[in-house]
């Protein structure tokens, strides 16, 4: 099977992340997409709700796409998710299948600086998704693939958030729904 990877805090989940996993799905002619949000990142310095919000908020996103998955082996894991652990841990689950590492532009020019990149590069594809407004810096070894840009990221929706502006149609309906009730970043 063709497995895609896309690890992110999703502090929360929103559309952009779903529509970055389809068009990868849809191009590369995935099996199904694991989405894996870290427990502590090692190259973000935000503050992260609990991870038993993101992942609720993150079931909610992805519950009508049988092709999308959440794996929660960083979170389990603790401490600072390092790629190389996960991926190290999904190519020993499973040793026959094809990974695809999903990284965004931004992501992909800093990737030369993460823990354990050589060994990424051999266990796993790198796929870039390419955004105008960050250019990527280098090509070689990577699979690129141009996406809709939309502008919305997780710090732009709780910035809303504590400004009191709508994030209606930024997430899933749910996932608003999910917010609004557990009074998530005010």
């Amino acid at each position: 099977m063709k497995l895609g990877i896309l690890g992110g805090t999703f502090n929360p989940p929103h559309i952009g992340h779903l529509i970055l996993a389809q068009t990868v799905l849809e191009r590369l002619s995935l099996n199904k997409v694991f989405f894996i949000p870290t427990n502590i990142p090692p190259h973000k310095n935000t503050t992260l709700i609990d991870s038993k919000h993101r992942l609720e908020m993150l079931k909610l996103a992805i519950e009508d796409n049988r092709n999308f998955e959440i794996l929660d082996c960083e979170i389990r894991r603790g401490g600072v998710s390092y790629t190389i652990d996960t991926v190290k841990e999904l190519t020993k689950k499973y040793p026959f299948d094809d990974f695809f590492l999903i990284l965004g532009s931004e992501l992909a020019n800093e990737f030369y600086t993460w823990k354990g990149y050589e060994e990424i590069e051999r266990l796993v594809n790198i796929v870039v998704a390419k955004r105008s407004d960050y250019p990527l810096k280098k090509k070689d070894g990577f699979i690129t693939i141009d996406i809709i840009h939309i502008g919305v990221t997780s710090s732009l929706i709780r910035d809303w958030i504590k400004k009191g502006y709508s994030i209606r149609y930024f997430v899933p309906k749910k996932v608003m729904d999910y917010i609004v009730r557990n009074n998530l970043y005010l």
